[in-house]
């Protein structure tokens, strides 16, 4: 009907992939108002990067090698049917989430983020590869924090955001709320002096969910380009004398946060 319409769009994380990119549908950009004017604006705080790689012991190099594949792992994990693509994450999976891998996880989670709170005040978001992952983690901060632990949905200092599944075990029932619930507790995570502190994700929250007091984010999941900036932007919203947010790195995307 209108043959020489121009197409107009409003992006934070234009994407650039062979089968697909933003600029070869919308051409040149018409205006770019980046990370560093909104800065100076004061529109954004700054975001810090802090590695605590914890190592996936002697199979380290067999991740390396799958790490090539990462997006299309990360992007549909779980709920993708191609052998190839279930096998590649499952190996990723297995050598990310061992037992002691999430103690030493645990470990450091408690001790930094209560370090955090004795000099500000705020709320961490917690990033995971799968929701098996999420609840072994729940459960081992749990053991070293019971007093952040309950199991109704509107105390306690720490909850997990996921969505279930026909196959689920009864264990991880407690973990699984409806739509509405799900809202509710997003609701109840932005309010900043709510006693829900901490939340442990596999991908919910990620896009789109603007918490201002929010400034830590401990991400334990392959992320790279859109996604990771979409990610870590979570940490980013203007709040009160925050002064910055902090992204604690456990699995390696120093360099895939540069590229990105």
């Amino acid at each position: 009907a209108l043959p020489n319409a121009y197409f107009l769009g409003f992006t934070g994380t234009t994407i650039d992939f062979d089968d697909k990119s933003t600029r070869a549908i919308f051409v040149e950009y018409i205006h770019i108002y980046d990370m560093h004017a909104a800065l100076i604006d004061k529109r954004v705080v700054p975001i810090y990067y802090e590695s605590k790689l914890v190592k996936l012991g002697k199979n380290e190099d067999i991740f390396k090698e799958l790490d090539q594949d990462v997006d299309d792992i990360t992007e549909f994990e779980e709920q993708r049917n191609k052998d190839y693509l279930k096998s590649k994450w499952s190996t990723i999976e297995a050598l990310v989430g061992t037992e002691s891998r999430i103690e030493t996880i645990a470990k450091i989670i408690v001790k930094h983020f209560e370090l955090r709170q004795s000099v500000m005040d705020g709320k961490a978001l917690i990033v995971c590869m799968s929701r098996r992952i999420c609840v072994d983690l729940h459960d081992a901060i749990k053991k070293l924090k019971p007093d952040w632990y309950n199991k109704e949905n509107g105390k306690g200092k720490m909850k997990i955001i996921m969505t279930g599944s026909a196959g689920d075990g009864k264990e991880w029932q407690e973990h699984i709320r409806t739509k509405n619930k799900r809202r509710e507790m997003g609701e109840l995570f932005k309010v900043p002096d709510s006693e829900f502190r901490v939340a442990i994700v596999r991908d919910m929250w990620l896009t789109g969910f603007d918490v201002p007091s929010l400034n830590t984010m401990y991400l334990d999941k392959p992320t790279r380009q859109h996604n990771l900036m979409q990610a870590i932007a979570r940490v980013n919203r203007v709040y009160k004398d925050k002064q910055g947010g902090i992204v604690v790195d456990f699995i390696g995307i120093g360099d895939e946060l540069k590229k990105a």
